[in-house]
């Protein structure tokens, strides 16, 4: 897997020199995503919930997570869902955009060094059947993939699959997004059980969506469920 990692890699360089690249985040020419717009993500650290990630004034647990526990084990989110790490990701949904994936993925990974989780699997959430096939193709694989590459993991996109569609996420609070989201995941047992998974999201604001995944996950047989996402967003009230 890392092997393959580092043939994309190449690949793809490849391919920028034919076909030179404008970054997303400032439109410079012949880069994936300039040093600048890189700079200018801001990574959340700690403190934050040892349990949902949320960022804290201080450490330990969030007062929702205090309340409930929730289905995966631990959850941590890269960046803010801002700016330049906005363009980018808004890239990657609307354009498929390869070679901008393997760029956030391998800051991802310089950032975050090793997870600090005993991880056997990456598991990215899916769309639904009917906007992937709309879209053609699952935005957050274009990252998870590299990234787990990079770690020597195997990708399972067919772990996971959506029940039914779903309204978008967009403008609802907390309970309605929970709402929406409630009972929407099935995890295939075959391919889950008795493993340590981490689970993939691009962005998350409640974390509804990947608490229901964790959910099926566990239901599945999974014995531990790692949550992760690229960005992270403020929820509009």
């Amino acid at each position: 897997m890392f092997l393959r990692y580092q043939i994309n890699r190449l690949m793809w360089n490849g391919l920028d020199a034919l076909f030179p690249p404008t970054c997303p985040g400032c439109g410079e020419f012949a880069v994936r995503w300039c040093e600048a717009c890189q700079q200018a993500v801001e990574v959340i650290s700690d403190p934050v919930c040892e349990v949902c990630g949320m960022p804290l004034e201080k450490s330990g647990r969030c007062l929702a997570c205090l309340n409930a526990r929730p289905h995966f084990d631990a959850m941590r989110s890269w960046a803010v869902f801002n700016g330049t790490l906005r363009d980018a990701l808004h890239t990657l949904k609307y354009k498929r955009n390869f070679g901008l994936g393997i760029s956030l993925a391998e800051q991802i990974h310089r950032d975050f060094g090793k997870f600090p989780w005993p991880v056997d699997a990456l598991v990215p959430i899916p769309l639904s059947r009917g906007r992937q096939a709309q879209r053609g193709y699952n935005q957050v694989m274009l990252v998870a993939v590299p990234l787990a590459d990079s770690m020597n993991l195997p990708t399972l996109p067919s772990a996971l699959c959506r029940m039914r569609e779903t309204r978008t996420q967009v403008g609802l609070n907390a309970h309605e997004r929970r709402q929406n989201v409630q009972q929407i995941f099935q995890a295939d047992s075959r391919l889950v059980r008795g493993r340590r998974i981490l689970l993939m999201d691009d962005v998350i604001t409640t974390g509804a969506t990947i608490a229901d995944a964790a959910r099926a996950l566990r239901e599945a047989g999974a014995s531990a469920v790692y949550a992760f996402s690229i960005a992270r967003a403020p929820l509009e009230h």
